[in-house]
């Protein structure tokens, strides 16, 4: 009888464990059921770790919203825009919306909190407002000529381990040198030495093979912020790198550490480079840590990306390469390139101009979904109302590839929609893509530099070389995962006959 009453018991507690489950996801899918969606994303952030898993969340985000609408559910508490507008408003300065629960993941030392993880708004803006003036180059006037030193041993490298010439055959595998370039530019200019990847020509610390890795997770974690809670508990830590590690990230925490702390001595002069305004500028030791940190993964993948993007578009569209081509090459004629070529110059190239905002454009950087926290009174949006706490993220492909922005071929590079353009229509489709760099309180102070990288590194490589595709059939392997990863980019390298 016992027995019984017990087997009754159970199934009675377990049955009413299923109810208040069913209730609660009922109560939680009709809390948004107005915004179309997916039906299974409404449900459950399986649909978003899947996509996330697979490496195809922001396609998979432009298609809900080509299917759906402007905006869109992709998880029981998230919605996804392709509103430009939207997103201004929600990044502004006086904006009362917060970062969401996405940010937490976001924690490449896992100890500490960085400018790009913290939510904290208050803490955020001080620490931002310290910060500024590093990465402006106000405080480093070696900026520029740190670029063109990174600049120059790219070159070198190239010319003098991967010129092909008809005798032999020696390809290159751009996408990983782009990311070497970017990597010793962002160290250097951080710390004032770079890491040498240019120099050695290898993956130091073995980052690039981890990162690939790694990254991924912390997308996936974005998605569903308590594994990253119970991963950043003193319990499971252990699993995240660590600054004692010898390879991956970790190794990189225990360098960034290292020269931090050089600069907090008690014998450290003050030099001008980021960290040494950040120093200046009342940063700790350990807030400059995880912002050093910041610095080399942040600045160096998403530049790297654009870098790469460039130039696969330019290679894989002859008419293109040809154009901006041309324009270097009258630009070097007529006195208005230097060698090497200036920032300032770099700029009034309309070409080199259009082809880099392409880029951008159609291969966002950075293109996570950086949901944001819909303000306690909640939001009236395209006619519904959002309850307050909602989490609403980018859509980057569908922004940037917008058809009533950017023109029916807007799924496609053509660099000549910027030359073309009206005064009205330039100044939108710029707005827009400004917007891959954010805005408002929440704008990448590291814009300054990567333009700077841009507008100098492609005239100085096209005008010294001539580059091919290594395999017209398959030019790269292309995957995205929050960020754009370009593997086996293999190009021909030759001397250009001038």
């Amino acid at each position: 009888m016992g027995a019984i009453d017990s087997a009754t018991l159970a199934l009675g507690v377990a049955s009413a464990a299923l109810l208040a489950y069913l209730v609660r996801l009922v109560l939680q899918w009709r809390r948004l059921s107005h915004v179309p969606g997916p039906f299974w994303a409404g449900l459950t952030k399986g649909w978003l770790a899947r996509e996330s898993l697979k490496a195809r969340q922001p396609i998979s985000f432009k298609k809900v919203n080509e299917k759906y609408g402007s905006l869109a559910r992709v998880g029981p508490n998230e919605l996804i825009t392709d509103d430009p507008e939207l997103m201004r408003r929600m990044m502004a300065v006086r904006s009362e919306y917060t970062r969401g629960h996405w940010y937490s993941a976001m924690k490449f030392d896992p100890a500490r909190d960085s400018l790009f993880s913290m939510r904290d708004e208050v803490a955020h803006t001080k620490l931002r407002a310290k910060m500024a003036a590093g990465y402006s180059g106000k405080e480093n006037e070696s900026m520029e000529g740190s670029i063109d030193m990174e600049i120059g041993k790219l070159v070198h490298l190239l010319e003098t381990k991967y010129i092909s010439t008809p005798q032999e055959y020696r390809p290159v595998d751009f996408g990983e040198k782009a990311s070497f370039f970017t990597l010793d530019v962002i160290s250097e200019l951080a710390f004032g030495q770079a890491f040498g990847y240019l120099d050695q020509d290898a993956d130091v610390y073995n980052y690039l093979a981890i990162t690939k890795t790694f990254i991924p997770i912390m997308m996936v974690l974005g998605d569903i912020p308590y594994l990253a809670g119970a991963l950043h508990s003193k319990y499971l830590r252990g699993l995240l790198p660590s600054e004692s590690d010898k390879l991956g990230f970790g190794a990189f925490i225990g360098v960034a550490k290292k020269l931090v702390a050089k600069r907090y001595g008690p014998d450290a002069k003050s030099q001008p480079d980021m960290l040494g305004s950040f120093v200046r500028h009342g940063l700790t030791q350990e807030e400059a840590s995880g912002e050093a940190l910041l610095q080399v993964v942040a600045g160096s993948d998403t530049s790297a990306g654009t870098i790469r993007t460039v130039m696969l578009s330019i290679l894989t569209n002859p008419t293109s390469y040809r154009k901006l081509r041309e324009e270097i090459d009258q630009g070097i004629a007529t006195g208005k390139i230097s060698s090497p070529i200036k920032d300032s110059e770099g700029r009034q190239l309309p070409f080199l101009q259009a082809v880099i905002k392409e880029a951008l454009r159609l291969m966002p950087p950075a293109s996570g979904a950086f949901f944001k926290e819909v303000p306690p009174a909640g939001d009236t949006i395209d006619g519904k109302f959002i309850p307050g706490g909602t989490q609403i993220g980018s859509s980057p492909l569908a922004i940037h590839c917008s058809k009533k922005i950017f023109g029916a071929d807007a799924d496609n590079f053509r660099p000549e929609r910027w030359i073309e353009a009206t005064p009205e229509k330039f100044h939108e489709m710029t707005s827009t893509v400004d917007l891959v760099f954010h805005y408002g309180k929440y704008q990448c102070l590291g814009k300054n530099v990567a333009f700077m990288e841009f507008n100098k590194i492609f005239v100085e490589l096209l005008r010294k070389f001539d580059f091919a595709i290594a395999n017209p059939a398959r030019p790269t392997e292309v995957s995205n995962s929050g960020i754009w990863l370009m593997e086996n980019f293999w190009v021909r390298c030759e001397h250009r006959q001038t």
